[in-house]
C-alpha cells in the first residue's frame, strides 16, 4: 500500500503535515476528513524518499503521448501491459521511460493500471486515475483515454496561449528595468554633473529626475531584493497560515483583468473534469470530492467542498452551487436545465465550451492590449529622461 505525504488544514486553520498509508487518494481524503482535516497538498512517499526527493512528473506533452498511444492500442485490442511495453520501446524521454517501466513492474506484480498510477501523483491527477479505474471496471478504456487525450490537448493549448501572452510583457518588463537602471545609475549622473558644472538652469522635471536617479543609484539593491523577499515571505506565510492563504487567494480572483480570467479558466477545468467523471458513471459526490483538487485556489476549493457537503445533505447540485456563489447566473441556469432533464454531463460540456471560447477571446484581447500599453510606458520613460536631460543642455547651447 503506497504512503502519502500530506499537508492539511484543521478547523482552526492551522497547517498539519504528516504521512499516511492509503490505497489511493480518495481513501486518504476520507481518512483526513474523519480526522477533521482538509487536504491541501499531497505527494507520494514511495520507497520512503518522498521527504528528501520530489520526483519530476512526465509533463503534459508526454502525458498526451501516453494517452493517445494507450487509446490506439486499447482500440486495437492490445493488452495493457503489452501496450506499455511497446510504448516504452518507442520513447526517448528518460522520465517517461522510467514511469512506463514502473507501471509495467507494478502490473506484473498483480496490480491494475489505475493502482499502479496511484504511486505517481506527480504525473497522474486523481481525476485521471479515477477515470482509468472506471475504464477498467466497464471495459471502456478506449473512450476513457480518448476523452483524457482531448482534455489534455485543450489544457495544453490554453496554457500555450497564456504563456504566449505573458512572454512579451515579461521580456519588455526586463528590458525596461535594465534600461531604467542603466539610465539612472550611469548615464543621468554623468549628464547632470555636466549641466551643473556649466551652471545651467534646472527645470522641475529635471530636478525630479535627479532625485529619482540618486535614489536608484544609492538603493538599487533594495529595489531588487525587496520584491524578491516580499514574494517569498508571502509564499511562506501562506504555506503555514490557512487564513492568510485564503485572503491571498481571494485577492488573486479580484485582480483587474487577470482575476476574472483565472476564475473562468477554473470554471472550464471544473466543468470539463466534472462532465468526464459524470459521463463515466462516477457518482456526483465522488466527482465533487475529486474536483476539489483541480484548483490550487483555496477559496475555490472550499466553495466546492461546501457544495459537496450540501449535496450530501440532500440538496440539488444547482441549489448547492448557487448557495456558495461559485458559478455565475448563466451557468446556474444551464446546470438547472441539465439536472432537471438528466443531461448534466451535456450541460457541463456546454458550460465548458461557452467559457472556453470566452477565455480564448479574453486572452486575445489581453494580448492586443498589453503590447501598446507596455510600448507606451517604455516610450514615456525614455521620453521623460531625454526631455529632462536634453532640455537643460539645449538651453546651455542657446546661451553660448
Amino acid at each position: 500500500m503506497p504512503k502519502f505525504l500530506y499537508k492539511a488544514a484543521d478547523n482552526q486553520g492551522d497547517i498539519r503535515e504528516g504521512s499516511i498509508e492509503a490505497a489511493n487518494v480518495d481513501e486518504l481524503e476520507m481518512r483526513l476528513d474523519q480526522m477533521g482535516l482538509m487536504l491541501i497538498d499531497i505527494k507520494s512517499d514511495r520507497k520512503g524518499l518522498g521527504l528528501l526527493f520530489r520526483r519530476k512528473g512526465i509533463g503534459r506533452r508526454n502525458l498526451i503521448v501516453f494517452c493517445f498511444n494507450m487509446e490506439q492500442m486499447s482500440h486495437s485490442g492490445v493488452p495493457v501491459i503489452d501496450g506499455l511495453v511497446s510504448l516504452r520501446t518507442g520513447v526517448d524521454d528518460a522520465i517517461l521511460k522510467g514511469l512506463l517501466t514502473s507501471l509495467v513492474e507494478d502490473i506484473r506484480a498483480g496490480r491494475q493500471l489505475s493502482q499502479a498510477m496511484e504511486a505517481h501523483p506527480e504525473s497522474f491527477s486523481p481525476v485521471f486515475i479515477r477515470l482509468v479505474h472506471v475504464g477498467e471496471q466497464t471495459g471502456n478504456m478506449t473512450e476513457i483515454f480518448h476523452d483524457l487525450t482531448e482534455n489534455l490537448k485543450w489544457e495544453d493549448e490554453l496554457i500555450s496561449a497564456a504563456k504566449k501572452v505573458m512572454t512579451y510583457p515579461i521580456i519588455v518588463g526586463i528590458v525596461m528595468i535594465l534600461l531604467v537602471f542603466f539610465l539612472m545609475i550611469y548615464l543621468v549622473p554623468q549628464l547632470m554633473q555636466f549641466i551643473l558644472e556649466m551652471g545651467g538652469e534646472i527645470p522641475l522635471h529635471t530636478r525630479i529626475l535627479i532625485v529619482v536617479s540618486n535614489f536608484i543609484s544609492a538603493w538599487w539593491y533594495l529595489l531588487i531584493f525587496i520584491p524578491v523577499i516580499l514574494f517569498f515571505s508571502i509564499k511562506t506565510i501562506a504555506s503555514v497560515n490557512i487564513n492568510f492563504r485564503r485572503k491571498m487567494d481571494g485577492v488573486k480572483l479580484k485582480i483587474w483583468l487577470l482575476g476574472p480570467l483565472s476564475h473562468k479558466i477554473i470554471l472550464v477545468r471544473f466543468a470539463r473534469a466534472f462532465a468526464l467523471m459524470y459521463k463515466s458513471g462516477i457518482p456526483v459526490l465522488e466527482s465533487l470530492s475529486i474536483s476539489e483538487g483541480l484548483s490550487d485556489n483555496l477559496v475555490i476549493r472550499e466553495a466546492v467542498a461546501q457544495a459537496r457537503k450540501m449535496v450530501s445533505e440532500g440538496k440539488g447540485i444547482t441549489e448547492s452551487f448557487q448557495a456558495v456563489g461559485f458559478f455565475p447566473p448563466l451557468v446556474l441556469n444551464m446546470l438547472q436545465v441539465g439536472e432537471s432533464f438528466g443531461k448534466l454531463d451535456k450541460s457541463l460540456l456546454n458550460i465548458s465550451y461557452f467559457y472556453d471560447r470566452d477565455v480564448k477571446e479574453s486572452i486575445a484581447k489581453l494580448e492586443t492590449m498589453i503590447e501598446p500599453v507596455l510600448t507606451g510606458v517604455l516610450g514615456a520613460v525614455i521620453g521623460w529622461v531625454i526631455l529632462s536631460v536634453l532640455g537643460p543642455i539645449y538651453q546651455l547651447i542657446e546661451k553660448l
